[in-house]
This record gives C-alpha cells, structure tokens and sequence, in this order.
C-alpha cells in the first residue's frame, strides 16, 4: 500500500499527489489524442459524446456531489445551451464566443433558479428543479420564431476564424480541449475555499453556517456553477448533432444525467467521468445483449428502462458509492491483501446530531 509524507502544504494541494497519479494520467491523455487513428469513425463519435456528457456531469456533480443539492430538471440548462449555440452558430458568430455565451446564459438561468431553491431542499428542491425543467421544455417548444419549436432547429459548423470544425476527428479535438479545461477547473475550485464550503454545507448546513458560510451566496454560486458547466456541455451537444427539438430535454434527458453521477459516484471528480461511460456504452450493450434474448423480452419496447431501474436499485442498494466507488474497494483490497478487513468500507452516519433533530 502506498503511503505519502507530506512535508508541505503545495504538496497536499498537488494535483498529482505521487508519481503513480502521473504515469496513468499521461497514458490516458496520450491514448485520448491518438484514440482518432487508433478508433473507428462510430466508436470515435461515441467518444465525443462521453466528453460531452462528462462536461455536464462535472456541472452536476458540483452541485449533487460537492454541495448536496439535487436537480431533477437539470436537461433545461443543457437545452439553455444548445439552443443559444446553435442561434448564435447560425447568425455567423464565432465559435468561442458563442460558446462563452451559452456558458453565461446557462448560468444566469441558474441563478434565477438557484434564488428561489433557497428556501427549499430534499426532495422539495427536486419538485422545484423539475417545474424548472418543464417549463423549459415548453418554452422551447412555443418560442417558434427562435427556436423553431417542434419543427426542430438545423445547427451550423463551428467556426474558429476562418476554419470551420466539421464534426469527426477536429471536433473531437475541440471537445477534448474543452473537456480538459473543464476538469482542471473544477479540480482548482474544490482546492480553494469556495470549494471547501461547497463541501462543508453538504455535509452540515448547521455546521457550516456557524463557521460564517454563507449559505445563501455559495448554493446560488452552486447552481451557477453548474448550469455553466451543463451550458457548455449543451453547446457542444447541439455541434455534434446537428438538430435540436425540445423534446431532446425533457424529464428523461434530466433522470439520466441524475442517473449518471449517482452511478458514477456521488462526491468524486472520476464518478462524472465513469457515470458517462456508463451512459454512453449501457444503450450499445443492451442492442448487443438483445441477440441472446428471447424475442419477447429482446423486442420489448420498455427493456432498456427497465435495465436502467434494475441498475439503478442495484447501486443504490449495494454500491452507493458508484463505479469509483467499487473501484477504490478493488484498489485496496490488492493493496492490502492479505489483510484487507471486510467492514474497512462500511457506511457512516454523516450527519449531524443537530440536522436530525430539525
């Protein structure tokens, strides 16, 4: 098992904290640049989707995660995003500033959705979000003029200067790029304070608010965060598919990005990442498993919902740290065998005394 004296503060804040962090995160960035010469074109696009939803990921795990607040209608900043990508994209505006646009309006909306949540929370803040969201959905819908309504919206290539980023190999770069900068600032955040407080008020409100945390500023600095990241994602998303419908975020759209930090692993940066693969790949092994299936379940209409509940409950019930969460109990069962201790991951009560008696 590995074991690392800290000698300093900048070591403790590294974001490589031993040469082993170092050697994997190079691989895997070296194999993410090559990965347009070594995958087929199908497998490449399916890539781009996993950078994409793990930019929204990040955004809500920020706020499910790190600050303890649940979203039910968090596919409406996603649409947010898109919608002003793909108006702005089709006015002749440039790549980087509409991108940054569609950030900016993603996170003004969730301000004006943050405001009102304050008072609110538990699965009241989840009525609350998903309202949000269906009022999303029907604005997109009804607002023809700009978003084409049910008829659909065509999005133009991206522009950057004079060079037009078709879908494929150069937007999978720039999707990478984007993803990169993403994580490394979502990384920096939960190093500085604010982080710390996002943390502090998910694991106590009570604690956190007699330590001089300002409630109040940091959740709504919370879901700022958040629908910017989703925005972003959003803006990528209407790029890579090229037609936008309202229907695309709908309450569907908002369980599976709920679904996907849960699976992945609530309170860990790798949980954003690993709940997109499992986004992106679990549809691909359902149509693979079909074939084994006999005809009546293989066709069913409702077989890959259904596979989604049964793993949704399976998680929550025997794994509700998630996929990182299974993973560290890999790692250290290797690291410490033959001693690892069965009970070593057992869950605690997390909160206060004083939040249960409220």
């Amino acid at each position: 098992m590995r074991f690392i004296f800290k000698t300093s503060y900048e070591q403790d804040i590294r974001l490589a904290k031993h040469g082993g962090q170092v050697l994997w995160y190079s691989a895997l960035c070296v194999f993410l640049v090559l990965s347009p010469w070594l995958l087929p074109e199908y497998w490449l696009a399916q890539l781009t989707f996993v950078l994409i939803y793990s930019v929204v990921g990040l955004g809500l795990m920020l706020l499910a995660g790190f600050t303890g607040l649940f979203s039910i209608g968090h596919a409406a900043f996603l649409g947010v995003g898109a919608y002003t990508q793909a108006v702005l994209s089709n006015a002749g505006v440039p790549f980087p500033v509409s991108l940054a646009a569609a950030g900016a309006l993603s996170a003004a909306v969730g301000v004006v959705v943050g405001l009102p949540a304050l008072r609110v929370k538990g699965i009241y803040l989840g009525i609350a979000t998903l309202a949000f969201g269906f009022v999303v959905e029907e604005g997109l819908a009804r607002w023809e003029s700009v978003t084409g309504g049910n008829a659909g919206l065509f999005v133009q290539p991206a522009h950057l200067g004079g060079w037009q980023v078709e879908s494929g190999t150069p937007f999978y770069f720039l999707c990478l790029g984007v993803t990169v900068l993403a994580t490394l600032a979502i990384l920096n955040l939960l190093r500085s304070p604010t982080g710390r407080a996002f943390v502090a008020i998910r694991d106590s409100e009570i604690s956190a608010q007699s330590m001089g945390i300002h409630l109040a500023r940091y959740k709504t600095l919370s879901f700022s965060l958040s629908a910017a990241l989703a925005g972003l994602g959003g803006a990528l998303y209407a790029h890579q598919i090229q037609f936008l419908s309202p229907d695309q975020f709908n309450i569907l759209q908002s369980i599976d990005l709920l679904l996907m930090v849960v699976i992945g692993g609530l309170g860990s940066v790798h949980g954003a990442f690993l709940g997109a693969i499992f986004l992106i790949s679990m549809p691909q092994m359902i149509s693979l498993g079909k074939d084994f299936l006999p005809a009546v379940v293989g066709q069913a209409p409702g077989l890959q919902s259904a596979v989604y509940g049964v793993v949704l409950v399976a998680f929550v019930l025997f794994e509700p740290m998630g996929l990182y969460g299974r993973w560290l109990k890999i790692r250290t069962f290797f690291q410490l065998f033959p001693f690892y201790r069965k009970g070593m991951f057992k869950r605690q009560k997390s909160f206060q005394k004083s939040d249960r008696l409220k």
